[in-house]
């Protein structure tokens, strides 16, 4: 008969732990910045730090390193955080901590990236707008909305603009949704890197230098990122000249480039809307870069792109493409390096490179077209390509399962 005691003392428990959360009221003035640090350090699990309407203007990054805490403003065009003035820190935000959630503010011009969340488990990004005031330039932060070595990621109805490397970027993470947000004027505009189970739609990529990108690179920490979905997203008009820094991965993405696909495997591209991208509407490539880790496969395999719907696309070509138009070779939709090999180590290796176009439609043609460079080993030049337009076959693809988060 002890049961009952013992279930009521644990829902005083609780009840008491719901009634002790507290919430700190942050509004924009003189000791703005020192009341949101403070905040940031002294808030306990279940409490919420509210930012009121208006500009608080800080001068060095924040951090959070506690579990159960929510950020909340009043709207991205509300409540903002602007780190123009930032002389310390690498970050405007850095998060550390799970279950946290950032919600309805702003971040501008952080002097280095907009919001990083690192090694973190449940992690919502909702309503947040991480920009550079000043639009494309190299000297801008390199992510706006940055979670990285992190499981269950939410990224939803959100805003990322200006950033030199990628606006919403996803890296080494798992269990991940991007879904009904706006990235524009970034190098890339949603990027998904290394990471393991995303599902990416909604979304309007446009006036960025490449739409969605999905890589997988060498050297880091998690590698073989797979099961990838793309779709119901508006992925257009990205033709911003590339202003990421030279020496960064994403500094060789053409700009014009509508989807880009690289060394990942088991993605499915479906039901989007990709147009008006100068170079290509969706290339799939395999990492050109040498590489010396044997556990690092660079080439793209099962990749589905179907059912969706090609605007024009080949109009103003950037990068290596350009040179294949000055050849008289009509750039189509899809473009494939065509790599089935690659060397590492010395040692040669060769895969089934899995590739399916079918069902999609061209306003340019009706049905849609398809391009293999014809290089078959990774990395090599395109000077050794042998254009071939033949589409690949047509096999089953098993899609991966839907990504299931608890908002």
């Amino acid at each position: 008969m002890r049961l009952p005691a013992i279930a009521a003392s644990i829902a005083l428990l609780a009840f008491a732990n719901v009634a002790e959360a507290k919430t700190w009221r942050i509004r924009p003035g003189a000791g703005a910045e020192q009341a949101l640090q403070t905040a940031l350090i002294e808030a306990r699990p279940g409490d919420t730090v509210r930012l009121a309407r208006g500009r608080i203007e800080l001068t060095n990054g924040l951090s959070l390193d506690v579990d159960r805490v929510t950020i909340r403003g009043e709207g991205e065009g509300r409540s903002i955080l602007s780190f123009t003035n930032q002389r310390r820190g690498a970050e405007g935000l850095l998060v550390t901590s799970d279950n946290v959630t950032l919600r309805d503010f702003a971040v501008e011009n952080a002097r280095g990236d907009a919001i990083k969340a690192r090694d973190c488990a449940n992690i919502t990004f909702r309503g947040v707008r991480a920009e550079w005031t000043r639009g494309p330039n190299p000297e801008n932060g390199a992510y706006g909305l940055y979670p990285v070595n992190c499981t269950n990621v939410l990224i939803r109805d959100s805003i990322a603009r200006g950033a030199s490397d990628a606006g919403i970027y996803v890296g080494q993470s798992r269990n991940i949704i991007v879904r009904d947000n706006l990235a524009e004027l970034n190098v890339a505009g949603i990027e998904i890197e290394n990471s393991f189970n995303a599902d990416v739609f909604g979304n309007t990529a446009t006036r960025n230098t490449g739409g969605v990108l999905v890589f997988d690179l060498p050297g880091l920490q998690q590698m073989g990122g797979h099961s990838v979905r793309v779709f119901d997203n508006t992925i257009v008009g990205n033709n911003t000249p590339n202003f990421a820094p030279p020496g960064n991965i994403v500094a060789s993405v053409p700009a014009g480039t509508g989807v880009l696909i690289m060394a990942n495997r088991d993605v499915h591209v479906f039901d989007n809307e990709i147009g008006d991208n100068g170079t290509v509407n969706v290339l799939v490539t395999a990492y050109r870069n040498d590489f010396q880790d044997p556990n690092y496969n660079p080439l793209p395999r099962n990749i589905m792109i179907r059912d969706n719907r090609f605007g024009n696309t080949g109009f103003a070509p950037a990068g290596d493409l350009a040179a294949l138009t000055q050849m008289g070779v009509a750039l189509p939709d899809v473009i494939w390096d065509g790599a089935t090999m690659y060397s590492v180590g010395g040692i040669a290796r060769t895969e089934s490179v899995r590739i399916v176009v079918r069902d999609n439609r061209s306003s340019r043609s009706g049905r849609e077209s398809f391009l293999s460079l014809g290089v078959p080993v990774a990395g090599a030049p395109l000077s050794e390509a042998a254009p071939d337009p033949t589409f690949p076959p047509l096999l089953e693809l098993e899609e991966p399962e839907e990504v299931r988060i608890r908002d």
